[in-house]
């Protein structure tokens, strides 16, 4: 076996907490450093040789520390701290606002290139493994549609919306496929949808006292870009009950292509998942991609990468031999 993967942490969320637990179940890694902006003490790590550092210590551990796992938010963290730590590790990440993709991926490869150092960005399942099928599915199938539902699970950029509306203690948001748009689909007839044709959206809430609930609902309906061009449900239960029945966080998805191949045969590819944890397993996604960032330095492939441009056997413990004896 190749000798152990040093891996560092930045950043302790669910997702961080997530790559700590699957890097317990990959016996050719070791976690070598958690670094986080809060104090290390309240994060509550016991794990023995496992070092909690503050975030600004990071650069003094490029000698000991192969590839960071960069476990912040795509909307103010990885933006920064993409291109930071790039210049001084490999570096693996879950950057997911797709129309913000090219422009991440040039700042992270200016950084990556400069230090010869192999980044790979986007790393989960949509964007991740959703990208991977979606680009498969279309050069198989050269005519054709591709779609995607999300769904059921929850959506953290919606809960946090609604979070936000003035009145609610707390609540989340559940994306869910239209059913009669996933078998359209399913059955090839390649229909014209729009995001809103294919999701709907039901919202738990916890109203503070004394706040109308009927205000509260309308201001969830009516808000742009999130819920306004959608048909959506708001229900209201007690901080018991939300906790109780919606602290988990499930979600999955479909990737489905419909295509004609030869004299017009109607060709369906599908590819799904359903999670009882996204963070676990985008955690084990981005792990997993570890394992290709450090091979693919150790060849000398420096820059920003995908899951696009990598080959699958990059990211299996395994030989290609075994691989092709097992799996081929």
């Amino acid at each position: 076996m190749e000798n152990q993967i040093r891996v560092g942490i930045v950043g302790y969320g669910n997702l961080g907490k997530g790559v700590a637990a699957a890097i317990e179940q990959n016996a050719d890694m070791q976690l070598v450093a958690v670094f986080s902006r809060r104090s290390p003490d309240s994060l509550g790590i016991d794990k023995p040789g496992v070092k909690v550092l503050d975030i600004a210590s990071a650069e003094e551990y490029q000698n000991e520390i192969d590839v960071m796992v960069l476990c912040g938010g795509s909307a103010t963290d990885l933006p920064e701290q993409g291109p930071y730590f790039a210049r001084m590790f490999n570096t693996v990440d879950s950057y997911d606002t797709h129309a913000k993709i090219p422009e991440y991926y040039k700042s992270v490869d200016k950084a990556a290139q400069a230090n010869g150092k192999t980044s790979i960005i986007s790393v989960g399942w949509d964007p991740g493994l959703f990208s991977i099928n979606r680009l498969m599915a279309e050069a198989i199938l050269a005519e054709g549609e591709n779609y995607t539902f999300w769904g059921n699970g929850v959506s953290q950029g919606h809960s946090d919306a609604v979070r936000r509306v003035e009145g609610v203690k707390a609540g989340v948001q559940y994306t869910i496929p239209i059913e009669q748009a996933v078998e359209r689909v399913r059955n090839g007839e390649n229909p014209v949808l729009t995001t809103a044709e294919k999701h709907r959206r039901v919202c738990y809430i916890v109203a503070e006292e004394g706040y109308d609930q009927a205000q509260i609902e309308k201001a969830i309906k009516t808000m742009p870009n999130y819920f306004a061009d959608y048909e959506t449900e708001v229900h209201f239960v007690t901080q018991e009950d939300l906790q109780r029945d919606h602290s988990q966080l499930p979600h999955g998805g479909f990737v489905i292509r419909g295509g004609k191949t030869g004299a017009g045969s109607k060709q369906i590819i599908e590819f799904s998942l359903k999670l009882e944890s996204n963070p676990e397993f985008t955690a084990s996604v981005l792990v997993a991609y570890v394992r290709a960032a450090y091979r693919l330095n150790k060849e000398g492939q420096t820059g920003a990468k995908t899951v696009l441009d990598i080959a699958p056997v990059y990211v299996s413990r395994r030989s290609a031999e075994e691989l092709r004896r097992d799996l081929l």
